[in-house]
């Protein structure tokens, strides 16, 4: 398409570039496409529709055009010339800025850029001196703070209240603007030779106005990613808080033009307690300020902090109810336990979970700590070394978020409480007073009975969920044969439910032993009793309060929500991983996809084929040569040579490997998440910025300074 773009503007000094070199260095300016073929969606881009071909041409202007010989030469101009340019400039900007109707119509795009190319609107028209000075001058500026985002500086310096009164000293950005004046920039120094040294060279409002065009500049390289892929996936992670706001990260998935799955962090949202606003503010975010269209969603996961999670179930819901083909699933980075545990509505189970990460928390701070951690595995389990060593091991890593924490937590409480109280009562100086309140605290939330039978019973529950979720985060045969068992899962759990008076019996049992073996009273939590007033029925035991409080709402909400977890849309989907030849071989090369591949039909290129095409693929694999592997992962097979040979096949494995449940194979292309944790770990909480944490988790993202200078002067004229 490039090349008839060329051979419609007649440029012979362009024949000889590769289609991709047009692509990558050159732009048309949009006045030679019909309007119709143009959307404008936001002002950070011009895209065009997929059959835009240029075909409005003025071959003679140029003839009576005395500048376009020596369009990018600057042209010293006289006073008039430049009071009537300006004019122009100040008209156009003001015409630019009037509202343009939002376009739903995202698919199929692609970029153009009104600004920076071989032929230009603005360039046609000469810059003054003073207007190239400008932007010279805001091209510094777009530098140190994308330096500033890059390296993670924040934008303030030291804190006003720090400082005596009357002491002036610079923040970040003026200090880095000041050093690279210092440097030998003769723009800046112009500008700024006769500035006061305790006024600022930009303004907070100016500074807030660049990050946001760096942000979106810099999310928009991405986004037109999405696009060019068509079919994308939703993935939310904890809401984390940013400069004293809640807000939530949001992360894309999709397939690139090399074919390989991967995982991009594009911003953060700010977070609403009202999930119905959340749900409409989410749309909107995703839909109108970022351009996505929804309609091409085939996944959504939403990782949650407990307490959260009902309010996140809220979204999904919304958006299924718009996009059935928005499949809400579990994801990939985070256990079925621990995202069940998490969304289970029951008071006692966010506490013990809160105190649980306290707990590996203040471990992972003191090297110290986890030393005096290890002595004492060591001494309470002589007789069995080998489980004392698997311990140990454990409490070396972010054991928190494995399947099986509660039983990982039930086997170290004795050796925790053990340590915690050696730690605060001891009299010498070895450990500081911090860590000594927080053991004491620690230690005294471990031993309340309240915690003890919480995570007794919540190891008993989710034993039974435990083998399947660990599958879900196995091999791509491990995931499809998974799903197969599901419902072995729920009509275990349905068991389960219909005899709890016995199951939670042996489940209270188990607790109170190990409540006895730490002399900790068992007795009714003290906020019950407190709200009885002395009041309660003396029939209410401790067993009969925590079934009803804890057994029973804990079992009854994992077997509902792991029906809507694993709808059966999501499970016709997973049972079409035996797309994968080496699950297809598992399976004898007996399978019959084409039952479960109805619901992405319309993602096909050619659907009347498939069943043929399938046919092709399932004997390329049944009669392979002898020294040929079958594919063992999406990955692999996406990358076959031939597997063009194959459209639908290809199109159904790449909706596919964009569920959310389905983890990144190639971990260099799954980075986006790791950098957020990164970033959030390294950056003080009122230090934090969605604006620079954007430039810093994307720091390798390509960006285009030109077109960050035109788009504020057309914003800010």
């Amino acid at each position: 398409r490039c090349q008839r773009w060329v051979e419609n503007c007649r440029r012979a000094d362009l024949e000889d570039k590769t289609p991709d070199q047009l692509n990558k260095h050159y732009r048309l300016c949009a006045k030679h496409f019909e309007t119709s073929m143009i959307c404008r969606s936001s002002p950070y881009r011009t895209v065009l529709r997929d059959n835009a071909v240029p075909t409005i041409f003025d071959l003679t202007s140029h003839l009576n055009n005395p500048h376009s010989r020596h369009r990018k030469r600057i042209k010293e101009l006289s006073e008039d010339e430049i009071r009537t340019l300006k004019q122009e400039k100040i008209d156009e900007a003001f015409e630019q800025k009037q509202p343009t109707q939002e376009s739903t119509e995202n698919n199929e795009q692609n970029t153009v850029s009104e600004e920076g190319g071989e032929e230009q609107e603005e360039e046609a028209v000469p810059l003054t001196l003073e207007e190239r000075e400008n932007k010279d001058y805001l091209k510094s500026l777009f530098e140190i703070l994308i330096l500033m985002g890059k390296q993670n500086i924040p934008l303030d310096g030291h804190n006003i209240d720090e400082l005596p009164e009357g002491i002036f000293t610079s923040d970040n950005f003026q200090a880095l603007l000041e050093y690279r004046i210092n440097g030998g920039d003769e723009v800046l120094r112009k500008r700024f030779e006769m500035t006061a040294v305790n006024l600022e060279y930009c303004s907070k409002t100016q500074q807030k106005q660049m990050l946001e065009i760096c942000e979106n500049c810099v999310r928009e390289e991405t986004l037109r990613e999405v696009r060019d892929s068509h079919f994308f996936s939703i993935v939310t992670d904890e809401v984390v808080d940013i400069a004293g706001e809640e807000h939530l990260p949001v992360l894309v998935r999709f397939v690139d033009d090399s074919h390989n799955l991967r995982e991009e962090f594009i911003g953060f949202l700010p977070y609403e307690a009202d999930p119905e606003i959340l749900a409409v503010k989410f749309h909107a975010t995703i839909t109108e300020k970022w351009g996505l269209n929804m309609e091409y969603c085939r996944g959504q996961a939403y990782i949650v902090s407990s307490g959260f999670a009902s309010k996140m179930k809220v979204v999904a819901t919304r958006l299924l109810e718009k996009y059935p083909q928005a499949v809400y699933t579990l994801c990939s980075s985070c256990a079925l336990n621990v995202w069940l545990a998490k969304s289970v509505p029951v008071v006692g189970v966010s506490i013990a979970l809160g105190t649980i990460e306290e707990v590996c928390c203040l471990f992972n701070q003191s090297p110290q700590l986890l030393v005096e951690l290890d002595n004492t595995i060591s001494a309470l389990f002589q007789d069995n070394e080998e489980k004392g060593n698997e311990l140990k091991k454990i409490c070396h890593s972010q054991w928190t978020g494995r399947h099986d924490t509660f039983e990982v937590l039930v086997d170290l409480l004795q050796a925790l409480v053990l340590c915690l109280d050696t730690v605060s009562s001891d009299l010498s100086v070895r450990w500081n007073n911090f860590i000594v309140g927080r053991a004491f605290v620690l230690s005294s939330a471990l031993t309340d009975f309240d915690f003890i039978v919480t995570i007794v019973i919540m190891k008993n529950v989710l034993s039974f969920t435990r083998a399947f979720g660990k599958n879900l985060q196995g091999q791509t045969s491990d995931v499809f044969f998974a799903a197969g068992s599901l419902t072995a899962v729920l009509h275990s759990l349905n068991e389960v439910m219909e005899n709890i008076e016995v199951y939670h019996e042996f489940w209270f049992e188990e607790a109170t032993n190990l409540a006895t073996k730490l002399d900790v009273q068992i007795k009714l939590p003290g906020k019950f009793r407190r709200a009885q007033q002395g009041h309660f029925d003396p029939d209410m035991t401790s067993e009969n309060y925590y079934k009803e409080i804890l057994s029973v709402p804990t079992v009854e909400h994992i077997i509902q929500e792991l029906k809507d977890i694993f709808s059966e849309q999501h499970l016709k989907a997973l049972k079409c991983l035996s797309l994968v030849p080496s699950v297809m071989g598992q399976l004898k090369f007996n399978t019959s996809e084409e039952h479960h591949a109805d619901m992405f039909k319309n993602d096909l290129p050619n659907p009347d084929t498939l069943s043929a095409e399938l046919h092709c693929w399932r004997i390329k694999w049944k009669h392979r040569g002898k020294d040929i592997e079958l594919p063992s992962t999406i990955y692999e097979a996406l990358h076959l040579p031939d597997i063009k040979f194959f459209p639908n096949v290809y199109a159904l494995l790449k909706v596919l490997c964009l569920l959310p449940v389905l983890k990144v194979e190639n971990e260099k292309y799954g980075l986006g998440r790791k950098r957020l944790k990164a970033y959030l770990k390294n950056t003080l909480t009122e230090q934090r910025s969605s604006n620079l944490a954007l430039l810093n988790i994307n720091f390798d993202i390509k960006h285009d300074l030109d077109l960050m200078v035109d788009t504020y002067i057309k914003l800010y004229p």
